[in-house]
């Protein structure tokens, strides 16, 4: 459980504006704004940068093209003549390159397709609305009256709506969070993304060789996986792995290590499962760090196809490009900015720091740090780095360049965590409301999934058909520990919604009208 202490980031943050007094007339700069755009300025330089080598190759070409065409025939035949009396040093170049490229094409990771994916929809009988929470937690009797304020007011600001579900056993008065419930719940969100993913797909769960499951707060024995092999009698040499106490981003955690696993065997399928439980990690105390969870957490899932079949490439929805995680463990702050632990009563809980949005902005910094050389153009790059260069170098007073993430990706799917995550970013990223929409819906439409969110965003721009063909999608999460991982596909295609879209009845009321940059609590009808 990763993003979740983001509400109350979001009330105690005060900004401050400076006042600037603004220069004389006399001393005022012309205005450039009036004949050039700044903007075109950049795309312009961005547009020069990245097709350099283009640009310089043309006239290269073209004189190459000008000396041939002034060559002589008798020339030529003599070049011909030549190379016969020299036909070992043609015959060993030529062995040279055969086997260079054979070793290039056996030894080159092997691409990993997408092949479909699934986001399990709870029935709506689950759907929980603002007052019929607080009138549940106010008669289950186990919080006080400044707990349950606290809460009125989280879900105020959390950017939820009114349809979100929570499982069953927390709608029995009292609740009733026993393990054969918890395992319900599991076996209801695994299971029914699974059975829409095998539908969709046509693949047969005899065929799935790597099974990769991860869900941070419930890990029961058997594992979940192994009930994942038991329900669908998977083959007995498959390999199987449970991931637990990962937190939200352990979802990205659970591709990566799928993709280590295709990278080993051919021809192979491979599975992630990626959900969280709720029934038995309800917190019943009045710590309001340990309270925010139950504000913002809902029931959700996903199951994701991933192949190294070449057969499958024509099919697939994307191709997994990169993966970048990082992991500020080291941290005594960062380790226990999202820890379970038990309250002065014994009651255990989930707690979040206030820390926690500080932290996650170092984690983010540290993996965009990485990920910024692979996936942006050299234009960025190369004004990055001046500027590093003059603050460095020269102790010029600039500020540090923000690179341009726009042009290296086409779609952000930011891990659902809470309103101040996804503000956040926007903030930070310099991204437009448009790029963040998915996040906000997703939160508004089925609240912190939690690592499966990142896959009800991914849907969200499929069902509004904004998905095109080499499109780039960048999915960030954030996770106890403390982590921030990232994923980036690219589309092989025009991307449609699958069949049994969880956004399949509701995309046309989205995106909500928003309210000081955030969903009202009701859709528009």
């Amino acid at each position: 459980m990763g993003g979740g202490g983001a509400a109350s980031g979001a009330a105690d943050r005060v900004l401050i504006q400076q006042a600037v007094p603004a220069p004389s007339p006399s001393r005022r700069l012309p205005d450039f704004l009036q004949s050039v755009n700044l903007k075109y300025v950049k795309l312009g330089y961005h547009y020069l940068i990245t097709h350099l080598l283009t640009l310089l190759l043309i006239p290269l070409m073209a004189m190459i093209l000008v000396e041939a065409g002034r060559s002589d025939p008798d020339g030529i035949r003599q070049l011909w003549v030549h190379l016969q009396y020299n036909l070992v040093s043609v015959l060993v170049c030529s062995a040279f390159l055969v086997f260079g490229s054979t070793v290039y094409i056996m030894t080159r990771p092997r691409p990993v397709y997408l092949v479909d994916y699934a986001c399990y929809r709870p029935p709506d009988r689950l759907q929980v609305r603002y007052r019929s929470f607080m009138e549940h937690s106010r008669l289950c009797g186990e919080f006080n009256e400044d707990a349950l304020e606290f809460q009125r007011k989280i879900l105020e600001r959390s950017g939820l709506g009114e349809e979100t579900y929570v499982p069953e056993a927390m709608h029995f008065l009292p609740p009733r969070p026993s393990m054969a419930n918890a395992r319900e719940e599991a076996q209801q969100v695994m299971f029914g993304a699974l059975d829409a993913l095998f539908r969709n797909t046509g693949v047969k769960p005899k065929d799935i060789s790597i099974l990769v499951v991860n869900c941070s707060l419930f890990n029961p024995t058997p594992s979940l996986s192994a009930m994942i092999v038991n329900h669908y009698k998977l083959r007995s040499n498959i390999k199987s792995f449970n991931l637990g106490g990962m937190g939200c981003s352990a979802g990205v955690i659970a591709v990566d290590l799928a993709r280590d696993l295709l990278q080993a065997h051919r021809s192979t399928y491979a599975v992630v499962v990626s959900t969280e439980n709720i029934t038995q990690n309800w917190y019943f105390g009045n710590r309001k760090s340990m309270l925010i969870p139950n504000c913002l957490f809902r029931v959700g899932g996903a199951a994701v196809l991933l192949s190294n079949r070449s057969a499958d490439r024509r099919r697939s929805k994307y191709r997994l490009v990169h993966v970048v995680r990082t992991h500020r463990g080291a941290d005594d702050r960062a380790f226990r900015c999202v820890y379970q632990e038990q309250d002065d009563q014994g009651k255990v809980g989930v707690s979040l720091s206030k820390d926690l949005m500080a932290i996650a902005g170092g984690a983010l910094k540290t993996n965009i740090t990485t990920l910024g050389p692979l996936v942006l153009p050299i234009s960025e790059q190369l004004l990055f780095f001046a500027t590093l260069v003059a603050k460095k170098l020269f102790n010029a007073k600039v500020k540090p360049y923000i690179p341009d993430f726009k042009l290296a990706f086409d779609h952000f799917c930011i891990h659902a965590g809470g309103r101040a995550v996804i503000d956040e970013l926007e903030k930070n990223l310099q991204l437009t409301p448009v790029h963040v929409e998915p996040s906000r819906m997703t939160l508004h439409r089925f609240g912190n999934t939690s690592s499966s969110s990142i896959w009800y965003e991914l849907a969200y721009i499929e069902a509004k058909g904004r998905m095109r063909r080499g499109h780039r999608v960048w999915q960030i999460a954030f996770g106890s520990g403390f982590k921030c991982n990232s994923a980036v596909w690219q589309a092989l295609r025009n991307v449609k919604p699958s069949p049994n879209s969880p956004w399949e009845d509701c995309i046309d009321r989205y995106p909500v009208q928003l309210v000081d940059g955030f969903p009202a609590s009701q859709p528009q009808q």
